[in-house]
């Protein structure tokens, strides 16, 4: 079974400096249809104003993976870590038990759109952690490249969720499939362009939830980037 998310349905925020789209209810965007999916929390779509950002806040119990689409982001947490994340590079927060932090655009006269990606974690009070990888943009282009996982495997980034992330870059004659296990959920989020997923047109914000397909098809890119979760089925 399928069912189409539109992007135009998505939650909207507006503070002037940050403008939002949110795939589940996030802030002052309630909807109780779209409390998320499986273990995924939120997708938020974020486009940062340049000398803007979110000042020191607190997370705790979550798996936070932000993924850069165009610009910067400059990050400093509680646990000492400090750096800046750009185009290809996923990086991955584990809230456990507490942690502050802040994120900030400080390139000048560029705004900064990134995804930010909530992940329920499969266990509570875990001691708090950071990590990043960079990911080439030939290792994406025609395929599904493994960015999070609960083993970290291959230059994925390690999750404490049994749930498994891919990114993709497609266009024209290329294709990817990805077997998915029985009992198993899939979220496509279309990032940028459009593709056909298992017969269905998506284009740019919209997303795709998957119940109980066997095999998952991407056909027919037009500058797409694809963001595929493999996801078990929370009871």
């Amino acid at each position: 079974m399928m069912e189409l998310r539109a992007s135009d349905a998505r939650g909207r925020a507006d503070h002037g400096w940050l403008k939002a789209r949110h795939s589940f209810s996030f802030g002052d965007y309630a909807d109780p249809m779209h409390m998320g999916f499986g273990p995924l929390r939120v997708i938020n779509e974020d486009r940062i104003a340049p000398g803007s950002g979110f000042g020191t806040h607190g997370h705790k119990d979550m798996e936070i993976i932000t993924y850069v689409l165009e610009g910067e982001l400059a990050h400093e947490d509680s646990m000492g870590n400090g750096s800046v994340i750009r185009p290809g590079d996923v990086q991955r927060m584990s809230a456990g038990r507490g942690v502050r932090h802040s994120e900030f655009n400080h390139a000048e006269g560029l705004e900064t759109h990134l995804l930010q990606i909530w992940i329920e974690p499969d266990q509570k009070g875990i001691p708090p952690g950071y990590e990043e990888q960079h990911v080439r943009r030939s290792e994406k282009e025609g395929r599904l490249r493994l960015i999070a996982s609960p083993e970290g495997r291959d230059g994925a980034v390690k999750i404490h969720q049994d749930a498994r992330l891919y990114v993709g870059l497609f266009d024209g004659a290329q294709a990817a499939d990805l077997t998915l296990a029985p009992g198993r959920l899939a979220y496509v989020h279309m990032a940028r362009g459009s593709a056909s997923v298992n017969g269905q047109v998506l284009n740019a914000g919209d997303a795709l939830k998957m119940h109980d397909e066997a095999e998952l098809h991407i056909r027919d890119g037009n500058g797409a980037e694809i963001l595929v979760f493999d996801l078990p089925a929370l009871l």
